[in-house]
């Protein structure tokens, strides 16, 4: 006999069997279909996170589905001690779509994360000549590029680091937006710079106009390699293919993931050029599941359904409109709106009681999204969003900070 679980029995089994390493919008999922979820009980909601930008293309894509089953019903997984006929179709068409020269592939977005700063670190010692052991890469504060050892060793949140350590040696931090800081930081051991194009996690912080050519221009003249963590804003969701597109630059080394898989396999990569990962040699870097045929296929499928049903348009243009919309909320509870594309903030007052308490009343009126850094609530939802749909998002929050 089958036994139907209800809401709250979830949530118990979660408590006594599961980590308590998260702390989630108290809703349980069941079933998800372009901007919609719905929970265990039927209701309805819109999804304004898209797991953190893994969902641009909107939940259950009807053709990436499709492409998930064929292959799953050809072959899955080979592991990279054989070669497969999907692989090498993926490199040549992201290459293409992203004026790559190389890719690496990897699972998870700390994963590629490592490997970028790996393939730099290698490069720095074969190619830059700096003495073995001395590399050094600058990162920016309030950074947020995972949670392994050596990117909680350069993160500034004392939450992520505490009773981690001992921590990984060789990063210098600087303050985000700060192109005479960065400047002033190289050394002859400078080997890279990793910066997010957008500071998603620190809520949405946008760079000064400019910053980014400022950036370019340093790193090529003291051949540091610019790495790019475009995990979050890339692949449509700043409006842009590539959030570096909106100061016409482009970067050494830029690290995707998330929507690559389109919401259905953990998929993500290093894009760079021939320069940094000519430099890795066979038994020097790899991942059993990197490169799978079941991946490559989804990820193939993910990024056409993003070119071909103009998402990436649909997140400039309803983008816009959606901080317009927010903008014209009067709420004394309001310090600041902010965003590029679908990658949005509101960003609340320390007197309005904390983003939790906004991000829950969201909830009881259909509308999902989640707080960070206390104060801000971050809005991306999938890039499929219409207008009708932005006016009524926006006519919750109007609701939830004017009661």
């Amino acid at each position: 006999m089958t036994v139907q679980l209800q809401p709250k029995d979830f949530r118990a089994i979660e408590a006594i069997f599961g980590a308590h390493n998260y702390d989630p919008i108290d809703v349980v999922l069941s079933r998800g279909e372009g901007v919609w979820v719905w929970d265990t009980d039927g209701n309805r909601y819109l999804d304004c996170l898209a797991a953190y930008s893994a969902v641009n293309q909107g939940h259950c894509h009807t053709k990436i589905r499709e492409a998930l089953v064929e292959q799953s019903s050809r072959l899955t997984i080979t592991s990279r001690a054989f070669r497969n006929d999907v692989l090498a179709l993926f490199y040549e068409e992201i290459c293409d779509l992203t004026n790559s020269r190389k890719v690496l592939m990897a699972n998870s977005g700390v994963e590629a994360v490592e490997a970028a700063i790996k393939s730099v670190r290698k490069w720095g010692y074969r190619v830059k000549g700096v003495e073995d052991g001395a590399a050094e890469i600058i990162v920016c504060s309030n950074n947020f590029h995972g949670r392994t050892i050596s990117v909680v060793s350069f993160s500034s949140d004392s939450v992520a680091r505490r009773d981690f350590g001992p921590f990984t040696p060789g990063f210098r931090s600087i303050p985000f937006g700060d192109s005479e800081a960065l400047e002033s930081a190289i050394t002859p051991n400078t080997v890279g710079f990793l910066v997010e194009p957008i500071q998603g996690e620190a809520g949405v912080i946008l760079p000064p106009g400019g910053y980014f050519k400022k950036v370019r221009e340093i790193c090529t003249a003291n051949n540091v390699m610019l790495i790019l963590d475009e995990i979050q804003t890339g692949l449509g969701r700043t409006g842009r293919l590539l959030a570096e597109e909106h100061e016409e630059i482009e970067a050494d080394v830029t690290v995707v993931g998330k929507a690559l898989g389109g919401g259905f396999y953990p998929v993500s990569a290093v894009l760079s050029n021939t320069e940094v990962l000519g430099t890795l040699q066979p038994g020097e870097h790899g991942s059993t599941f990197g490169g799978n045929p079941l991946a490559c296929a989804v990820a193939r499928s993910a990024l056409t359904v993003l070119v071909e049903e103009d998402m990436i348009e649909n997140a400039d243009t309803v983008g816009k409109y959606f901080l317009d919309r927010l903008s014209e909320i009067q709420s004394d509870s309001i310090r600041d709106v902010r965003g590029r594309g679908l990658m949005l903030a509101v960003e609340l007052r320390p007197e309005a009681g904390g983003a939790r308490i906004y991000c829950e009343r969201l909830r009881d009126r259909g509308v999902l999204a989640k707080e960070t850094h206390t104060n801000t609530i971050r809005l991306s939802p999938p890039l499929v969003i219409t207008a009708d749909q932005v006016d009524w998002v926006v006519e919750q929050f109007d609701s939830v900070l004017q009661g």
